[in-house]
């Protein structure tokens, strides 16, 4: 899949050492933490997503993750969209381009009507990241998930409608 600033393709194992680079940077580890074998995890996941795991290439450097699942279930099926980004490119688009770049994809070719993202409530620039693709809040989903230091933290569930994307 080509975005203007992105292409994204399935990870391999090819991918593993710098995914697990980015996985390790301060930034990255504060919102997504894991084990300490960030390249055990990121193997763990190519092989449970398979092509839903996928690549951000930047100028043909592996750059992130973005990747998606879905529910099923015909009268609630909707897909579900989590994203980790190189620090070294936040504030410069491509977070916003490799999530419309896969928006687009579960919608015109996945047939998905309705898209979900679940950023931290305090991880602003995320959020206005995926209100730029038509992402809008729904509300908030107290005490979501354990932070880094064991407390609960709040997260910020959004929806995205298909008629609702930012093209």
């Amino acid at each position: 899949m080509r975005g203007t600033l992105v292409t994204l393709r399935p990870a391999t194992e090819a991918d593993v050492p710098a995914l697990a680079a980015i996985r390790a940077t301060p930034e990255v580890r504060a919102r997504w933490r894991g084990d300490d074998d960030a390249s055990a995890e990121t193997r763990e996941t190519i092989a449970e997503l398979g092509d839903r795991h996928l690549a951000i290439l930047v100028d043909g450097r592996v750059a992130g993750i973005i990747q998606w699942d879905s529910e099923d279930e015909p009268d609630y099926r909707h897909a579900s969209i989590d994203i980790y980004l190189d620090p070294a490119l936040h504030g410069r688009g491509v977070g916003t381009d490799a999530v419309r770049t896969l928006a687009t994809h579960l919608i015109d070719v996945e047939g998905f009507h309705r898209l979900v993202i679940d950023p931290a409530a305090d991880n602003e620039p995320a959020i206005r990241c995926y209100a730029k693709v038509g992402f809008r809040p729904v509300g908030i989903m107290r005490e979501y998930e354990r932070g880094a230091d064991g407390t609960w933290h709040d997260g910020l569930l959004m929806d995205l409608l298909a008629a609702e994307l930012v093209r």
